[in-house]
């Protein structure tokens, strides 16, 4: 154990830890992932699997060193994950948008036919109702009172909400995790994308509207529940900077045709972006029962859940 160096875990939902060689080897150093036990897994184990490597193959994911039951050993990039004010760079936003292109233009093999925010009430509805019903008790009195409101999330008529802000447009292969902290800047000034638990069919919407909604969140504060919720600092230009690049490696016959498709994706993001609230308000709350940050879930979730219902309410009002 003296002959390596451990990081600090990290993860919102997943424990994952940069190890390095303290004498020579090859590589000098790993990141590993722990993957048992995963209450929040949008796909199965072997569709997980499949998903990552091909991803790795077509050079969009890291080189997998390791991969079993319990745990998966990547490459280990030299950079640093991407602070919220970063994401406003043009520069930073191009090869963002470089790599979606190139993301959503694979069709991996056995993929859910069902889309990921169908996925997602399949997967964590039930889990939302054993946390905020059956486990209830568990949580101080304060919390069990926004346990009460946050049960409506599981509930048919707000999946009748999120099913109203999903585009008309053909689902494709999403990344579906993208905000700033997975995607990183390596110290050669490429930009890579991490996390990929997600990833499955969606509406490409969602890759940039998640980008730009989670700018918003502040994490890590010394005082209780230790985020807050800020107000955006982005509007259409930002959003339109990010689609133009992404539109850029693509092929149209007009001028005007590429402006149409610019206007579209611009409305279908616009109408996404409170997707990521309830998002996040499903993920949270199975991390209720065992935290592994510093942060109160209950609160969290019930923040999000609420900005999500005010979003709905303003848009479709």
């Amino acid at each position: 154990m003296d002959e390596f160096e451990f990081a600090d875990p990290k993860g919102f939902s997943t424990f994952t830890m940069g190890v390095r060689a303290r004498r020579d080897a090859t590589p000098g150093a790993v990141l590993y992932r722990h993957l048992e036990g995963k209450e929040n897994a949008i796909l199965d184990f072997p569709s997980e699997k499949e998903v990552f490597l091909a991803l790795g193959h077509e050079n969009i994911a890291a080189h997998c060193h390791h991969y079993d039951d319990e745990c998966r050993i990547e490459e280990f990039y030299h950079g640093s994950t991407l602070t919220a004010s970063e994401v406003f760079e043009s520069e930073t936003l191009r090869k963002i948008a470089g790599e979606l292109y190139r993301f959503h233009q694979l069709t991996p093999s056995n993929l859910p036919t069902k889309t990921f925010f169908e996925l997602l009430y399949d997967k964590w509805g039930g889990q939302a109702e054993f946390v905020l019903v059956d486990q209830r008790h568990r949580f101080s009195a304060e919390e069990q009172a926004m346990c009460e409101g946050l049960a409506a999330i599981f509930s048919e008529e707000t999946l009748a909400k999120v099913q109203r802000c999903l585009p008309d447009s053909r689902p494709v292969f999403c990344h579906n995790d993208t905000y700033h902290g997975n995607v990183m800047r390596l110290d050669s000034g490429d930009i890579k994308l991490l996390d990929f638990e997600f990833s499955c069919l969606n509406h490409k919407a969602f890759d940039f509207s998640n980008l730009f909604a989670e700018t918003v969140m502040q994490h890590n504060l010394e005082e209780p529940p230790h985020f807050s919720i800020g107000e955006p600092q982005f509007g259409d230009h930002e959003i339109s900077v990010l689609i133009g690049h992404y539109l850029d490696n693509a092929c149209f016959e007009s001028e005007g045709q590429r402006e149409g498709e610019l206007a579209t994706l611009l409305d279908e993001t616009k109408s996404m972006i409170m997707m990521s609230d309830y998002m996040y308000a499903m993920a949270a709350l199975p991390l209720a029962l065992e935290p592994i940050q510093k942060i109160r879930f209950i609160p969290y979730a019930s923040l999000r859940f609420a900005k999500f219902l005010r979003a709905y309410e303003e848009r479709f009002a």
